[in-house]
């Protein structure tokens, strides 16, 4: 496997002597070496993925490959840089296999009225939310474009699953990592050339879906208290039925949409028309507990049960700021995102 050219370790430090184990086959060692690297190999795997459940088998298979290479490391890079490659080439693979991930935006217009007999698109692979514990400030690294936290965010995520898979790992390496278009030439086995090709494409389709302020710019405006303020006020909202009072938090051309169901609605007249029929008015009570998403306001949606006597795991909802009011609503439908926020599928009364 090709290495990069980044620093290493200097000779003498705790890092060689693991290292050395590791070659030799001690597994704890090697678990030594990637532990602190874990967190941020699996959020590459999720923005070249869409998927926390594919990132965990993105990662879990780089691992088991580095595990199975780590002897053949020959030190002429950084770790990290060679477990970059390692989970990169690894991600290309499952691209490869299962395609891009998509949100109902992508699948066609919106919808004027409510939907009430919406049902999931099973065979529609949908782009899910990440977890924010572990993610860190600021960029990778001094050449880096984005910051860690910016290259998680909905927008960003999303307008990647549109560039293909060469493309998508070359403006993750560059622009969110600070690789130099020489070593992504190396991690993919190219040539420097088409790197920049690569680099030049997939950033023009990431401008033109790319919102020009990003949701850190945005949160950086505004005052902790009144984002706090503003989760707080929509999920009381909800929770009471009061459709005015949630309006009154939505943006003019507010957009809602629940994957995995396939409609969507844009403007506050439609969204109105969906929230009053629905959420407000056909679902039930509701539970919601403020989590942290995408690098966005969010929350862990509750929905009673009746058998069960019990406030069940619904959904997550990622809410997307702008002008101080919630401009977008993404509500990623399923028990299972919130076994990723580590968050309990149970909330009693």
């Amino acid at each position: 496997m090709t290495e990069t050219s980044a620093p290493v370790a200097e000779a003498g430090d705790p890092f060689d002597g693991d290292l050395a184990r590791a070659r030799d086959g001690d597994d704890a060692a090697f678990s030594r070496l990637v532990g602190p690297l874990r967190r941020e190999l699996h959020a590459h795997c999720y923005r070249m993925l869409g998927s926390t459940h594919d990132a965990d088998d993105a990662l879990q298979e780089a691992l088991l490959r580095a595990w199975r290479g780590v002897a053949r490391f020959e030190g002429r890079s950084s770790l990290r840089s060679w477990l970059y490659t390692v989970a990169t080439r690894t991600c290309l693979d499952s691209v490869e296999r299962r395609g891009r991930r998509a949100l109902p935006v992508d699948l066609g217009p919106s919808s004027d009225r409510a939907v009430l007999a919406d049902a999931p698109r099973a065979e529609v692979a949908w782009l899910g939310p990440y977890p924010d514990a572990g993610l860190v400030d600021g960029p990778a690294g001094p050449q880096a474009r984005y910051e860690q936290r910016e290259a998680v965010e909905l927008a960003f995520v999303a307008a990647l699953q549109h560039l293909p898979g060469n493309q998508r790992a070359a403006l993750l390496l560059f622009e969110v990592l600070g690789f130099s278009a020489a070593e992504i030439a190396a991690v993919m086995d190219t040539s420097t050339a088409s790197v920049n090709s690569a680099l030049q494409r997939a950033r023009k389709i990431v401008v033109e879906r790319v919102p020009a302020r990003s949701q850190q710019q945005t949160l950086r405006q505004v005052d902790d208290a009144r984002i706090a303020g503003i989760v707080a006020q929509y999920s009381a909202a909800l929770e009471r039925g009061d459709a005015d009072a949630l309006v009154a938090l939505l943006t003019q051309d507010v957009t809602w949409s629940m994957p995995p169901l396939p409609h969507w609605y844009r403007g506050l007249d439609a969204v109105t028309d969906f929230a009053v029929a629905v959420p407000l008015g056909a679902c039930g009570a509701w539970r919601r507990v403020p989590v942290g998403a995408n690098g966005q306001p969010a929350l862990a949606s509750y929905l009673f049960d009746d058998d069960a006597g019990a406030f069940l795991a619904f959904a997550i909802d990622v809410l997307t700021v702008r002008d101080d009011r919630i401009a977008e609503i993404t509500t990623f439908i399923g028990p299972e995102h919130h076994a990723a926020f580590d968050l309990p599928a149970t909330l009693r009364p």
